[in-house]
């Protein structure tokens, strides 16, 4: 069973910064390309970034180029995601993601985490 547990989100002001993790447990979550989604209020799951399974590879949407960065720690099977200049439009829960494929295509994940509060302010 495959279990993915996430951290590190909360409230924060236009401007600041955020770093989310997520911990990834069960078989085989060594092998599996790694991805943050996020889903705002009245709108659908959006892709924000991903990382392929050995972590030399990374793909951003538009909308986060340039000011999130993930990463993630192979020996503890842990992805990050680290948001900076955050503005009030990324305000979403956001949902670590495992899948078979390197892709921004939601239906490759085949697990998810629980989701973690992200709120940016004025």
């Amino acid at each position: 069973q495959v279990q993915l547990v996430e951290s590190g989100g909360g409230l924060v002001q236009a401007g600041g910064s955020l770093r989310l993790s997520c911990a990834a447990s069960g078989p085989n979550v060594d092998w599996k390309n790694m991805a943050w989604w996020r889903q705002a209020p009245g709108k659908e799951r959006e892709f924000v970034a991903a990382i392929n399974w050995d972590g030399n590879s990374s793909i951003y949407s538009d909308s986060v180029k340039d000011r999130f960065t993930i990463s993630r720690d192979i020996a503890k099977n842990t992805a990050y995601l680290q948001m900076n200049s955050l503005k009030r439009e990324d305000t979403a829960v956001y949902y670590c993601a495992l899948g078979g494929v390197f892709s921004r295509i939601q239906s490759t994940y085949t697990d998810w985490g629980q989701g973690t509060q992200v709120t940016v302010s004025s």
